[in-house]
């Protein structure tokens, strides 16, 4: 068999007035999608565990089949896995956002007002980072001897505290989750006084040096945002998962523009397939991954592949940028993937056939109303070999509602994904 993950990053949402009441899901035209859905079943999976915050961290290795409560430690030690940032077992990781935040005098002083500092590029993220570390040096350098900063992608990056500080009772909120509140009393707190005051200088005196950064001037000159922020948050330890082939005896690889993704891939044992021209916006290059992902199912039993653009509109609160990625996704990966399925058979039909199966669901909603995340369990489509629907239906949030498929612990999907029907059909 053949299988086939494909993930709409908080592509699930709430009815938008000015969609006419639907959901970006709903309002988006997606044949190959709908196709599937009819031709197999559709349910919910609770992906966002009870005592979790609904994120890509915990709805991945949730629906991969790792339990979180089990397996997660936290989310920067995953993203610190993919761009091989090594941390021992007492060592605490954390991620850094470079955000925008309200300017001084402004009428929007002191509100969170983009967790991405406008995305940021590359270049311009890692002068500010070097620039920062810097700054820590001078102005704090008790504190800063203790912690490196390594640049990931955009404005994410990973900060690592090796000074023995333990930081397991220490609340960090996401800056994703305060968008347009005031992002002062979202500071770290919690556990001893030290470790919650030791994040919230570190963050007060990233203001001091990057909001008069002559880039930040730069990008405002230009109308963009700046990133005059840095945001830590995320916090954990180095995370031990037993293999994906150990567990279930496939070979996996991933194919993702995010580092978290591809840390919990790299976690599982699987392989990171790349993909030129990946981005986590709508410029991505969706037809690429398609291509990508058809050429890599010949070399691995299952394949993962993670698309961020719907849930980085969310975030903006685009909710035409959700419903026009939505579109692409079925478009240039939906269907091309689908139809390459195919040619492995139908082994009901016809017993020499190798036989496949495809899974399309987002990892958690992403609201645009809120622009945050949301534990609501996610819709999900399932199509291929021995998976047969008595209703049809096509994948909407309502419509999996609606169904008499609901997974509960999300952790239990994968088992269900790969091995459903599979039973009864030997023993017929």
């Amino acid at each position: 068999m053949k299988y086939v993950i494909i993930i709409p990053d908080g592509g699930a949402d709430l009815p938008i007035q000015e969609l006419g009441g639907l959901t970006p899901l709903e309002s988006a035209d997606t044949p190959n999608l709908d196709r599937l859905a009819r031709a197999g079943r559709i349910g919910t999976a609770a992906t966002t565990p009870k005592g979790f915050g609904a994120g890509s961290d915990v709805g991945t290795m949730d629906l991969l089949g790792y339990e979180p409560g089990l397996y997660h430690t936290g989310r920067a030690p995953l993203e610190a896995e993919a761009i091989g940032v090594e941390a021992g077992p007492k060592d605490w990781i954390f991620r850094l956002n470079l955000v925008t935040v309200g300017q001084e005098g402004s009428d929007q002083e002191g509100l969170m007002l983009d967790h991405s500092a406008g995305a940021i590029p590359d270049t311009e993220a890692r002068v500010l980072l070097a620039g920062l570390s810097e700054y820590w040096s001078k102005h704090a350098p008790d504190l800063a001897r203790a912690f490196t900063l390594t640049p990931g992608v955009s404005y994410r990056s990973i900060l690592v505290d090796r000074s023995s500080r333990n930081y397991s009772n220490v609340e960090c909120t996401p800056p994703h989750e305060i968008p347009d509140r005031p992002w002062e009393p979202a500071l770290p707190n919690g556990g001893s006084n030290q470790e919650e005051a030791v994040l919230g200088q570190l963050m007060r005196l990233s203001y001091e040096y990057l909001n008069t950064h002559e880039i930040n001037l730069s990008r405002i000159e230009e109308g963009l945002r700046p990133a005059n922020m840095a945001w830590i948050w995320g916090q954990g330890t180095r995370p031990e998962l037993p293999s994906f082939e150990s567990r279930f005896g496939l070979k996996g690889g991933m194919i993702t523009s995010v580092d978290l993704l591809a840390g919990i891939a790299k976690l599982i044992g699987w392989d990171l397939i790349d993909c030129p021209g990946l981005t986590s916006y709508h410029d991505t290059d969706y037809a690429t991954q398609g291509k990508v992902t058809i050429d890599s199912i010949e070399n691995y039993d299952i394949v993962c592949c993670h698309v961020e653009a719907p849930d980085e509109a969310s975030h903006q609160s685009d909710y035409m940028t959700k419903v026009a990625s939505l579109e692409a996704i079925d478009r240039e990966i939906i269907g091309p993937v689908s139809k390459a399925l195919e040619h492995y058979g139908d082994p009901d039909s016809d017993p020499s056939a190798e036989g496949w199966r495809i899974m399309i669901l987002p990892d958690h909603y992403t609201l645009c109303s809120t622009r945050k995340h949301d534990a609501t369990p996610v819709p999900f489509a399932m199509s291929g070999a021995w998976v047969r629907s008595v209703v049809p239906r096509v994948l909407t949030e309502t419509q999996a509602d609606e169904s008499d498929l609901h997974i509960d612990p999300g952790s239990d999907l994968m088992e269900y994904f790969l091995h459903s029907g599979l039973v009864r059909h030997d023993s017929a």
